[in-house]
């Protein structure tokens, strides 16, 4: 018995090892044959170095072609840290003989060459994202003096190389810098590493801004891979790829370099002829659109700064200055992202809701000096009395108190301060089929939607910050709490959401709480030039290989029509052309020889600037021409810039100049920017080596 036990008890333990060795056998097995290649790439991966040899980027050009961004060659310092820490003090003797060659603070060229990886978070400004074991740009400006010093005393320079690199460019042929357009290129961070959709690898430059953040996978091409194997000690043991990068495809704007130069120039004039008057001009914008498609022609700036400084390497202060209210913030695009209270210009969308709530066009109306809405005084411009006039003759002199008393009676016929259920909001729903609080859609990131301050937007800005208006007793200083003050406070805690007469009043002038930027404001415009089509403004006209094939083209897409009757436009086109003729504007364009329509705007603004001084008025001035026939529609805005016929309607005038070849009160076609036809509706040839053409090709 006990011996069966015993064999028993035997054959169990054989069992359990001849199991065990099944499974280890079949484990050896997934391991190293059925899974081998996963198991493979993970081991390569530790062992692996990615060497980045970026792509050439394709080009930016204008709609001739003309080059507005680049890659052109360019003297690269580096430095090879495989080298440089193996000298006895770790390349300081080095680093320190670049520092003082290149003229750079030590400080910044040792943080430039560390790797990511040996820094704290949160101190990794400009630190280095690849590896070890490829050269580490110091600087991409090198000149041919510096690098020859390199390079003839490589003994006291170990680790340190110069070498021909592609640069960023954006070389100004025609004067131009449109660098809110195009953007600027820079180093992947470690947002963009960690997205594996993008495919990015580390030492990669990608766009950051404009039309290189937006079209960075056409322009940036595939890089260059070289990939090491390297052995626990870092060694490099062999190589198991090597593939050569592959160039970028370019993008051809409808953006016209020698429109662009003209569109700054106009626009600095004006900002400086702002300020010889007094006002502070502490920005503006310009902005040129074809009103037949949308393509934007121009677009321009101010403040502004050069984008060739990113590849010239960022001080910490040139970054700080670019986001600076003490420099006017130069990096903000007041075209697409700053957003302003529009004025009169608003009074073409007011047209159009009067006469959809039954007002005649072709009436007569009273513009008194003022008009009392409630217990408040409402003044026109300059509390001009203008006694009674058509609706024509009041917008070409601008009236507020026709606007003001039709406001007010539509406020009532609503509800008032008890809105009724069927509500007609003629003025609100009018502006927001117009685009207002929309974006226009524009390819450039980072595009403000402006504000309807309609009954909906009250109801959620009350609920948002109704703490804080209830706690005014505790937040405001004691020379703050007057009885006015106290009693808007208390207001606006209580029933803030509410739409008042003083809301829809200062809405129908375009005041108040209505915020638009300079690119919404002349697409509406444009719409109206063109018969009722709002376009979505387009910067890029198509993307083309290094070859030369067309990849893809940019087709004109529409974002919908402005809710105006045939004879509603046809008022406008009337009393928008006598804004230029008798009107507002006739100052700068009752002799021009080229048709403008256009409307001024002068636009209050509430609050001071830093120093303590109140702000000056937003200067606008909105238009299309030729007036029978529109191609162009323009608009300037200058903030703090003062009336719009001045700073303003002086810079569009400049801009129509350039467009039409105007000298005196005569036109010269050979002089105009564009011939009697329009822009060139052609795509530029490009060569096989990627260089581009000087001129476009019509269709």
């Amino acid at each position: 018995m006990s011996s069966q036990r015993s064999r028993l008890n035997l054959v169990i333990v054989q069992t359990l090892i001849i199991s065990l060795m099944l499974a280890l056998i079949g484990r050896l097995f997934y391991l190293q044959v059925a899974n081998t290649s996963v198991y493979q790439s993970a081991a390569l991966s530790i062992q692996s170095r990615d060497i980045v040899s970026p792509a050439l980027r394709g080009a930016i050009t204008d709609d001739e072609g003309l080059p507005l961004a680049m890659d052109r060659p360019g003297l690269s310092i580096t430095v090879d840290r495989s080298i440089v820490d193996k000298q006895p003090d770790k390349g300081v003797a080095v680093l320190t003989r670049v520092s003082n060659l290149l003229k750079l603070p030590y400080a910044d060229l040792w943080q430039g060459t560390r790797l990511c990886g040996e820094l704290a978070i949160g101190k990794r400004s400009g630190c280095w994202n690849g590896t070890r074991f490829q050269a580490i740009p110091i600087t991409k400006q090198a000149t041919q003096a510096q690098a020859l010093v390199i390079l003839e005393n490589s003994d006291i320079y170990s680790g340190v190389n110069a070498e021909t690199v592609p640069v960023r460019s954006y070389p100004s042929l025609a004067g131009e810098l449109p660098v809110h357009v195009l953007g600027y290129v820079g180093g992947v961070s470690e947002t963009d590493l960690s997205d594996p959709t993008k495919g990015f690898y580390r030492n990669e430059n990608v766009g950051k801004s404009g039309l290189e953040y937006m079209y960075d996978s056409y322009l940036r091409g595939t890089p260059g891979i070289k990939t090491v194997i390297v052995d626990r000690k870092e060694a490099v043991t062999r190589t198991s790829q090597n593939t050569e990068p592959i160039p970028g495809d370019n993008l051809v704007t409808n953006i016209n370099a020698s429109l662009q130069s003209a569109t700054e120039k106009a626009l600095n004039h004006a900002v400086l002829s702002s300020r010889s008057m007094g006002y502070r001009a502490d920005s503006g914008a310009a902005i040129v659109l074809n009103v037949k498609n949308g393509a934007v022609l121009s677009m321009a700036s101010w403040p502004t700064y050069d984008p060739n400084m990113f590849q010239k390497g960022l001080t910490v202060q040139q970054a700080k200055d670019l986001f600076s209210e003490a420099t006017g913030v130069p990096a903000l695009s007041r075209a697409i992202q700053g957003t302003y209270a529009p004025a009169s210009t608003f009074k073409a969308l007011s047209v159009v809701a009067a006469s959809k709530a039954g007002y005649s066009m072709n009436a007569s109306y009273k513009c008194p000096s003022t008009v009392k809405i409630g217990n408040r005084v409402f003044k026109n411009f300059e509390a001009k009395n203008e006694g009674t006039i058509n609706m024509e003759q009041a917008i070409a002199v601008s009236c507020d108190t026709i606007w003001y008393q039709i406001a007010y009676d539509e406020w009532v016929r609503d509800g008032g301060l008890s809105p009724k259920s069927n509500l007609k909001d003629y003025f609100f729903l009018n502006a927001g089929n117009f685009g207002v609080g929309k974006k226009t859609g524009i390819d450039l990131p980072g595009e403000s939607t402006g504000r309807l301050p309609d009954r909906n937007w009250k109801q959620n800005y009350w609920k948002a910050n109704k703490d804080f208006f209830c706690n005014y007793l505790a937040r405001a200083s004691k020379k703050d709490l007057t009885p006015y003050l106290i009693a808007i406070a208390h207001e606006n805690c209580i029933d803030g959401y509410m739409l008042r007469a003083g809301d829809a009043v200062n809405f129908s002038i375009g005041q108040g709480d209505t915020l638009v930027s300079p690119l919404q404001l002349v697409s509406m415009y444009s719409a109206i030039a063109n018969g009722g089509t709002l376009y979505k403004p387009q910067v890029a006209r198509a993307i083309v290989t290094p070859q030369g094939k067309v990849v893809k083209e940019f087709k004109p897409e529409i974002n919908g029509k402005i809710p105006a009757t045939s004879s509603d436009l046809a008022f406008l086109h009337r009393a928008l052309r006598a804004v230029a003729t008798r009107g507002t504007g006739a100052g700068l364009f009752a002799n021009f020889p080229v048709s403008v329509s256009g409307k001024t705007g002068t636009g209050q603004v509430l609050g001071r600037n830093t120093n303590g001084s109140a702000k000056d008025d937003t200067s606008w001035f909105v238009s299309y021409a030729p007036s029978e026939k529109p191609q162009y529609a323009v608009v300037m805005m200058v903030s703090q810039g003062g009336f719009g016929a001045t700073a303003s309607g002086g810079g569009v005038k400049e801009i129509y100049s350039a467009l039409f070849g105007v000298s005196g009160n005569k036109v010269d076609p050979a002089a105009a920017i564009f011939p009697a036809s329009g822009p060139p509706s052609g795509i530029p040839k490009i060569d096989t080596k990627g260089s581009v053409a000087k001129k476009a090709v019509t269709k």
